[in-house]
């Protein structure tokens, strides 16, 4: 057995080296990319295979619990597509830590990931809302908002209190890239003012449970807001200004029509003299002696005392 030892330990280095030669060697260390529950009841593991060494190599997930010594098998690899474990309900367990490796085997060695450990109740990463539906909406001042609404998750059951959900909505206009993100919290609707009439908005959604990460933006919606809400908003404040213009107009004659009444009343004006021959600038000097008076209108006697007046003052 000793006098063979020499011929096996050169025929192994032999097909080591042989094997080098043609570019064969043990794989590569697999990586554990992203374990993800969408409800607490399921979750399935994904990885990153390493090299392969040129030759067939075969992968294999192996997980313990917290609590026992005993190492389990991946129990689908199937169901969520290449280099995946998918854990049904049956091999699913909430508040326990999985230990998960992945291994890597074939004809020159084999290798193992790092392990991972998960707690199902924090990779929870759900579907996205569903039932996107928007809206245009008036307030009673006419201003108007875009109208938001959707609803949770199928999967998820939030009414039971099993799911905590929080919102975010993100939208962003025809004319630019950037998306305007508004955080909800737990309400499943949203209103967004200042919108520019004539324009498209576009509407995505996300949700994230109290424990775990945001679900990946749900589908795409769109809608149009309305030029003629600007425009009637304009019309109605010219006919408002012109009303109130023709009103201040129609005010200004009334009060100056009523102060020119109000004026005659106050100061009317002097009649002229009615009684014929009688001078009017007798008003003018007050003395009546420069002057003479049709003597047809005198009284008897009257004039007799100013014929002596003028002889006094003579």
């Amino acid at each position: 057995m000793k006098e063979n030892m020499p011929s096996v330990l050169a025929f192994i280095l032999l097909f080591l080296k042989i094997s080098l030669l043609n570019g064969q060697s043990p794989p590569g260390k697999p990586e554990i990319h992203k374990c993800r529950s969408p409800d607490k009841e399921t979750f399935t593991c994904w990885w990153k295979p390493g090299t392969d060494g040129g030759l067939p190599t075969n992968y294999s997930l192996t997980y313990s619990k917290e609590g026992e010594s005993t190492t389990y098998e991946c129990p689908d690899y199937e169901t969520s597509g290449p280099n995946s474990c998918f854990f049904s309900k049956q091999y699913t367990s909430i508040w326990k830590i999985y230990m998960i490796t992945v291994n890597a085997t074939n004809q020159m060695g084999s290798s193992a990931s790092d392990p991972l450990y998960v707690d199902v109740t924090y990779i929870v990463e759900p579907e996205p809302p569903r039932n996107l539906t928007l809206e245009v909406k008036q307030l009673k001042d006419k201003k108007s908002y875009l109208w938001i609404k959707w609803a949770a998750p199928n999967i998820t059951d939030v009414k039971t209190g099993w799911f905590t959900m929080e919102y975010e909505i993100r939208l962003k206009s025809e004319e630019t890239d950037e998306w305007e993100i508004h955080f909800t919290g737990q309400q499943t609707h949203f209103k967004v003012f200042d919108l520019y009439p004539g324009q498209k908005y576009f509407v995505q959604t996300r949700c994230k449970p109290d424990h775990g990460y945001w679900s990946k933006w749900g589908q795409e919606n769109s809608i149009e807001i309305p030029g003629d809400f600007a425009l009637k908003d304009t019309t109605v404040w010219i006919i408002v200004a012109i009303l109130s213009a023709v009103i201040c107009l129609i005010m200004v004659w009334a009060i100056a029509l009523k102060g020119y009444s109000m004026m005659t009343c106050i100061l009317p004006p002097v009649p002229g003299p009615k009684i014929k021959g009688f001078d009017t600038h007798l008003l003018e000097t007050g003395s009546p002696r420069k002057h003479k008076v049709d003597q047809r209108l005198a009284l008897p006697g009257r004039f007799q005392k100013l014929d002596n007046a003028e002889t006094l003052d003579s």
